[in-house]
């Protein structure tokens, strides 16, 4: 039985354009039922999307805990902890568990270079802090650097680690990560958009979804088939997840993801500052692409 499955929507953090781009709740009730109500198996708040680095510790728990009370036990509610300190970390995850988060997902700490065992360190800490799953998150276009097959292997060891993000983009690293964790009782998730097929011929038992919090049901509706093994449907829906995976490339994540949503008509705001809101000709791209998929925008 797996822990973590299906499609998981790292959910963007709605922002006000006030002075300080404060939390606008009432944005993200809206963007919690649409993720909800177009069949997502899941809601991590506080990944990339959510511009963890970008928010306080407080913010981060806070609004996890509004997230949570909305979604009011339709899906679960994973939330990121992780951190460049062990101590922060450690705290995050066991203040998530207390506002009922069914799970922390936990980035490898970024910036410094750790040794393997410090890494391990870092993971058994948090592991043994909390009473709840810990999925391990890989983006090392983001931290610099990529987790090991082999520490993986040894983190996926640890009781509670129940999961793994792979958002490297390398199909190679994710079935290294299928290998590592087998006969473990460990989940491996799939964190790009444009590998979801392949990454489910591998093994992986989900994914988390960008996309998804604009097409939920394109997502959704591509691991359905994936599931079922329709693989002409497949085929068709994971093509279709590329005009607005192309629009994403177009600026600084998730700017222009954000920026779609808003002309859709879920006001999440901009991007946290020093990320920049979008030019007029990219949202001319972005209106082509909500057209492609019949999404009414302003």
């Amino acid at each position: 039985m797996s822990t973590f499955s299906g499609v998981i929507v790292p959910m963007v953090t709605p922002f006000r354009r006030d002075e300080g781009q404060t939390i606008n709740y009432e944005a993200g009730e809206q963007l919690v039922e649409r993720i909800v109500t177009g069949g997502a198996s899941g809601i991590f708040t506080f990944g990339t999307n959510g511009e963890f680095h970008v928010c306080t510790p407080r913010e981060r728990i806070d609004f996890s805990r509004f997230v949570i009370e909305r979604a009011a036990g339709r899906v679960p509610v994973y939330v990121g902890t992780g951190s460049c300190s062990t101590r922060e970390a450690v705290e995050m995850s066991k203040r998530a568990e207390d506002i009922g988060a069914s799970a922390v997902s936990v980035v490898n700490p970024y910036f410094a270079r750790l040794s393997d065992d410090e890494v391990v360190g870092y993971y058994a800490a948090v592991a043994e802090g909390v009473g709840i799953p810990v999925l391990v998150y890989n983006i090392p276009r983001s931290t610099g650097a990529n987790l090991p097959p082999g520490v993986v292997a040894r983190v996926a060891e640890l009781d509670n680690v129940r999961g793994v993000k792979d958002s490297s983009g390398d199909m190679g690293n994710l079935a290294a990560y299928v290998e590592a964790v087998r006969g473990r009782g460990v989940d491996v998730l799939v964190g790009s958009d444009g590998m979801i097929s392949a990454a489910h011929a591998l093994g992986a038992s989900g994914a988390v979804a960008g996309t998804a919090n604009l097409v939920t049901g394109v997502a959704v509706s591509l691991w359905r088939a994936l599931e079922a093994g329709d693989a002409r449907a497949a085929a068709t829906l994971q093509a279709d997840v590329e005009p607005v995976r192309d629009v994403l490339h177009m600026g600084s994540a998730p700017q222009t993801l954000k920026r779609a949503l808003e002309l859709a008509g879920v006001p999440v705001g901009p991007a946290r500052r020093p990320v920049a809101e979008t030019t007029p000709e990219v949202d001319e791209r972005v209106r082509a692409m909500l057209d492609h998929y019949g999404i009414a925008h302003e």
